[in-house]
């Protein structure tokens, strides 16, 4: 019995030194309020890297209004600059959070993307505010992998989705937060003001993470220690031959393309078309996305377990994906072509639950999908496509798209890129959700079952 307590007591130093620091503990040393405390704080830091990502959308006037530039060159901006570095670097990071502690990660990562938010609020010029939301991007490429990996690592899987969905709420929030917040500050003190107020809290953030959270034993939560990860290129390589793995990072690097390329111009639409004020239009979108991004988001997991929970079969957590994503295109169609302001903009609520329904359950999914030891990288690779598909190509198709069809539909020419982007992408992502449905029981059972 001594020599068993001891190897366990080796076992529990030698994780200690693998993720660089005293905190590592036992899943069973944390208690529940602490477990949800974390998840308060993760969701914090996933809240800020979405207001950092949308705020540009409630800036892009203010800022083509200073900078004189065409549609094209906002879509770079709001777009491409940030997904560049943003989806190459996840690889690199995520690398280091398979190995390393993710707290301390988690925590360099945000004060980096909050202080280049804070410095493009003082460029003197478009190449300046370009370069430095690179940098934002820099930041933000460790924000997503290393949080789903540690959250994954204190709740086991038949909560995931669940626990994915609440992280996931961060998306709507962070959305509310910046038409409502930006909004106002934009109004009152400007664009630069608005950008330098939110990375200096972002700032105050990263220190609370680095201060109070401690790093769990990987595979805690599924009940055994994880061995050290293989390399970099042989997981890429594992992790893409899973057949429901591949379908599921496609749909979701589609759907958000559809997302994240009519999102960032849904403000402008609304100024340019329907002439509404620019605070009148953050406010509505704030609540809208807020409130019904947070509806989707929770409702989507919740349901997304208890089908899979009840009847047995966890392709449901890709059924669950589809009917959201092929919901999204009958209310579109409505917002986009319906003449009246407000009635669009309440319609929208519904586009808003189905956009944000499929999140828990598909992120939950790949993150059961991989062994403990592959977590933060099969993350890192759903957002490397994601983020080069849908940040990189989004906006930037939406604003060439709107520069192309000038000529034939003048103002309505942001109407019909817009449209056309969400219709051609959401009954993608849908194919694609039914198609990784198709293997994903089979594919879980052997990442369970995979050796440690």
């Amino acid at each position: 019995m001594r020599k068993g307590a001891q190897a366990r007591s080796v076992f529990a130093s030698a994780v200690d030194a693998r993720v660089g620091g005293d905190l590592s503990l036992p899943r069973a040393d944390f208690s529940e309020a602490y477990k949800f405390y974390v998840v308060g704080v993760i969701w914090l830091v996933l809240l800020f890297r979405v207001v950092d990502l949308q705020i540009v959308a409630v800036l892009l006037e203010s800022i083509r209004a200073e900078f004189r530039v065409s549609d094209t060159q906002l879509g770079l901006l709001s777009g491409t600059a940030f997904a560049l570095f943003y989806a190459t670097l996840g690889l690199p990071i995520a690398w280091l959070a398979d190995r390393y502690n993710r707290r301390t990660i988690i925590a360099a990562c945000l004060a980096l993307w909050s202080g280049m938010t804070a410095l493009c609020g003082t460029a003197s010029s478009f190449p300046a505010l370009f370069l430095s939301r690179v940098g934002v991007g820099v930041g933000e490429a460790g924000g997503v992998p290393p949080s789903y990996s540690l959250i994954s690592d204190y709740f086991p899987a038949s909560r995931r989705s669940t626990i994915l969905a609440v992280l996931n709420c961060a998306t709507p929030m962070g959305v509310f937060a910046g038409f409502i917040i930006g909004g106002y500050i934009n109004v009152r003190l400007g664009w630069r003001a608005t950008l330098v107020i939110l990375g200096a809290a972002g700032l105050i953030v990263a220190l609370i993470v680095r201060l109070t959270l401690r790093e769990p034993v990987r595979g805690g939560s599924d009940g055994r220690a994880a061995a050290p990860p293989p390399a970099l290129w042989q997981t890429v390589r594992e992790l893409w031959r899973v057949r429901s793995y591949r379908h599921l990072v496609l749909a979701t690097s589609i759907a958000t393309l559809g997302s994240v390329g009519s999102g960032i111009w849904l403000p402008s639409f609304f100024i340019r078309l329907h002439h509404m004020a620019p605070l009148e239009v953050s406010t509505w979108l704030a609540f809208i996305y807020g409130g019904g991004g947070l509806v989707g988001a929770l409702l989507g997991g919740r349901i997304a377990d208890r089908l899979a929970r009840r009847s047995g079969d966890r392709r449901w957590q890709a059924w669950a994906c589809a009917i959201g994503t092929a919901g999204v295109v009958p209310f579109s169609f409505f917002v986009f072509l319906w003449s009246n302001p407000i009635t669009a903009l309440l319609v929208h609520i519904g586009t808003t639950v189905m956009l944000h329904s499929w999140l828990g359950p598909a992120y939950a999914s790949v993150q059961s999908l991989v062994p403990a030891n592959r977590r933060a990288m099969a993350a890192a690779i759903n957002m490397l496509v994601v983020n080069l598909l849908a940040l990189g190509l989004g906006p930037l198709l939406v604003g060439a798209a709107s520069d192309w069809f000038q000529v034939r539909f003048g103002a309505d020419s942001l109407r019909y890129s817009i449209l056309t982007l969400l219709t051609v992408s959401f009954t993608w992502a849908t194919l694609h959700f039914l198609l990784a449905a198709r293997r994903l029981d089979q594919d879980l059972e052997s990442a369970a079952n995979f050796p440690a």
